[in-house]
């Protein structure tokens, strides 16, 4: 389920990407170049849909993060007992003075 939330990120962040380089901040983008021919849409809906395009994929995006941080997989890990572990250190030191002491030997 994860896999299928980061490839869904990834499009819509790219589809994103192309939408808002489509706009121009003050109208000019490529938008403009859809006012020489108006026989499927004006410039006014151009830019609409366009506007409409980049909101949705912004909320899709965010909601697309939001779910793939609820499904990221999870490695259980068991944690070692405290005293165990400390046994375990204790007696580490006392077996390398008695291998060091042979190896001296």
């Amino acid at each position: 389920m994860y896999s299928f939330f980061s490839v869904m990120i990834l499009i819509c962040a790219v589809l994103l990407i192309l939408v808002v380089l489509v706009q121009n901040s003050k109208g000019g983008g490529l938008a403009s170049n859809f006012s020489q021919g108006n026989q499927v849409m004006g410039v006014k809906k151009t830019t609409d849909f366009l506007e409409k395009a980049t909101w949705t994929l912004a909320i899709c995006l965010a909601v697309f993060c939001l779910a793939a941080s609820f499904t990221i997989p999870h490695e259980k890990v068991d944690k070692p007992n405290t005293e165990q572990a400390q046994e375990a250190a204790e007696d580490a030191p006392a077996e390398d003075a008695a291998e060091t002491e042979a190896a001296a030997e």
